[in-house]
């Protein structure tokens, strides 16, 4: 049975993955536990090497020097520790990709509009890379600046892992626990990574299912059916999205979390099933706090835009305006649509009308009265 093809997410990175991708990142897993039997010490360097020439390999001599030049350019603005200008920096960073001229410029790199889709997407995340490095750099006082040097932000820049789509670690955990020496053992690890692959192979068996059987995306895509369709039925339709979304992530970021944690880090914590949410506010806490499952950077701008900003601690229109510049940021990043952005309005006024709610019912007299 043919396969719904209108999930350009699913087929494009699946398609990645079984050509190249999951080869380099044995690699990466084969270079990591090699790293840590023999020069543990050595082992951040070691994968920074082998991410590079992953890089080189799969987006060419070109794509690999525009990576390393945003890093560069990052480094050189942090140096002045002003976080305004490290923002602004990443904003003209993220610009430029959307400028046309450079878009069919880099296009020309390419036989393919999916290796240079495959560029995009990287250098997108990489951006989050370069600004949590910067950010970190800025906010930290002299006697830690040597644990923030250009070696270690190309060692954060370059994680394979992380590389192509996330998920995000924060560049403080990533170099607090890279640096850490653990006792290793090959058979534990050999343990760890058995079990995950058996649950990441279900849910990949799952997703296909879905992706089979219940054609979603193609529904959607077509007015006709949309319009005959009851209620319930759409209501089902946009469960069944969420579903498949939640367990497309279980695999897209599971086998980068399980390398994760072969390399002797600690992975995000996969997503909580959509399903077991209630409150609007609560999902994107635990999004934001815990790991993305709706976007891929909550965590990002929850630590960088939405507490530096006041978030729930400041006044009511502080509250407002971090909430508002949080949601700003994720519809840009994704590429600043017209419909992202009323995506972003609509889940900005989502939380704040359920905040205004518990606000007006804790008041002593409503409660009262209920």
């Amino acid at each position: 049975m043919p396969q719904d093809p209108m999930d350009f997410e699913w087929s494009y990175w699946i398609e990645w993955g079984r050509e190249r991708i999951l080869w380099l990142l044995a690699g990466h897993l084969l270079v990591s536990q090699v790293s840590r039997l023999l020069v543990e010490k050595y082992k951040p360097w070691c994968l920074m090497v082998y991410g590079m020439a992953a890089c080189w390999l799969l987006l060419g001599i070109k794509g690999f020097a525009v990576i390393l030049l945003h890093a560069t350019i990052s480094f050189a603005v942090a140096q002045f520790q002003l976080s305004l200008l490290t923002w602004l920096c990443s904003l003209i960073l993220l610009s430029i990709l959307r400028i046309p001229a450079v878009e069919e410029a880099k296009r020309k790199w390419y036989d393919s509009e999916n290796e240079y889709y495959l560029l995009l997407f990287t250098v997108s995340v990489r951006c989050l890379f370069c600004t949590s490095f910067s950010l970190e750099y800025c906010w930290h006082g002299p006697a830690q600046k040597s644990s923030h040097s250009f070696l270690w932000m190309l060692a954060y820049v370059f994680y394979y892992p992380m590389f192509h789509n996330g998920p995000l670690m924060n560049f403080d955990e990533f170099s607090k626990q890279m640096r850490r020496q653990e006792a290793f053992s090959l058979k534990t690890n050999f343990g760890i990574l058995i079990v995950g692959i058996i649950r990441i192979f279900f849910w990949w068996c799952l997703a296909e299912l879905m992706i089979h059987l219940m054609y979603i995306h193609a529904l959607y895509s077509s007015t006709p059916p949309l319009e005959t369709a009851s209620y319930w039925a759409l209501g089902g339709l946009a469960l069944a999205q969420v579903l498949f979304f939640y367990v497309k992530y279980l695999v897209l970021y599971g086998v980068p979390a399980l390398l994760l944690q072969l390399d002797g880090l600690k992975p995000p914590a996969l997503p909580c099933c959509v399903s077991l949410m209630h409150s609007f506010t609560k999902m994107w806490r635990l999004i934001s706090v815990k790991f993305l499952i709706i976007l891929l950077i909550c965590l990002f701008t929850y630590r960088y835009i939405y507490v530096p900003m006041g978030g729930s601690q400041s006044s009511l229109l502080g509250t407002l305006l971090s909430t508002a510049l949080t949601f700003a940021f994720v519809s840009y990043w994704h590429g600043g649509q017209s419909y992202l952005w009323y995506w972003g309005a609509l889940n900005w006024l989502g939380v704040i009308v359920e905040n205004g709610v518990k606000r007006i019912l804790s008041i002593s007299l409503i409660q009262d009265l209920i």
